[in-house]
């Protein structure tokens, strides 16, 4: 369950200046998860749900502009905003070319971040609020919303990663039919490996685990060849 800390994924790979924000913003009542490398971001993105992106530009294992590319294509509705001490022009434009909702030079003043922060999040949360729930899906007694990554039992509702929310759209578009280790791999990992193997395992597990409050729905593992969402219609 989420509660109403809003949630920042902080990339830095200076020790210092990113201990000092991640103490800073937590002292603000915000929810931080500090990255020091586009790897890390990465992996903390599969498997957590953010409010906010802030985006160093210069890190050990890429640049913050090819990692704002990577971070759109797989979480389109993550917003982000750059900090960084490169502040050309040229960078500036290329910041928001990429995407950015921000762009902010070092040195930063920490009550100046957390007002811009504040501001920007403000501004970004009605137009998601409105937004009309085209992708929702009813599944037994629970509400499965793509959109907001989301599923609604009751009352009750389960904040999915961007993974699980994937792999539940990919089992429910193929309910009651197999849907082979294979086809979910190469599709949603892009690779049919042993160790993307293991990590579907662990999201089925997930998913089994959100739905299990419906006898009528059941994920069937089909051995050595994949699985099948059940739904009683």
């Amino acid at each position: 369950m989420k509660n109403n800390k809003q949630n920042i994924i902080l990339i830095e790979d200076d020790p210092t200046l990113g201990y000092l924000l991640t103490e800073y913003l937590k002292m603000n009542n915000f929810e931080i998860s500090w990255a020091k490398t586009g790897v890390d971001c990465l992996k903390m993105l599969e498997m957590n749900i953010y409010d906010l992106a802030i985006l160093d530009v210069m890190l050990p294992d890429t640049n913050g502009f090819d990692l704002a590319t990577k971070i759109k294509n797989l979480h389109p509705n993550l917003p982000f905003i750059f900090l960084t001490a490169r502040s050309l022009k040229i960078d500036v434009l290329k910041g928001f070319s990429a995407g950015a909702i921000d762009y902010l030079k070092k040195p930063i003043d920490e009550e100046e971040l957390v007002v811009r922060i504040k501001t920007l999040l403000f501004r970004l949360e009605s137009p998601k609020q409105k937004t009309d729930n085209d992708d929702t899906y009813k599944l037994g007694t629970y509400v499965f919303n793509t959109l907001k990554q989301e599923l609604i039992y009751n009352d009750q509702k389960t904040d999915l990663t961007n993974r699980e929310t994937q792999l539940l759209l990919y089992l429910v578009n193929h309910k009651n039919n197999l849907c082979t280790h294979k086809d979910i791999l190469t599709t949603l990992w892009g690779e049919n490996d042993y160790f993307n193997k293991k990590s579907l395992n662990v999201f089925i597990t997930h998913l089994r685990k959100y739905l299990k409050n419906d006898s009528s729905l059941k994920i069937e593992n089909i051995h050595n060849r994949g699985f099948i969402l059940r739904i009683d219609d």
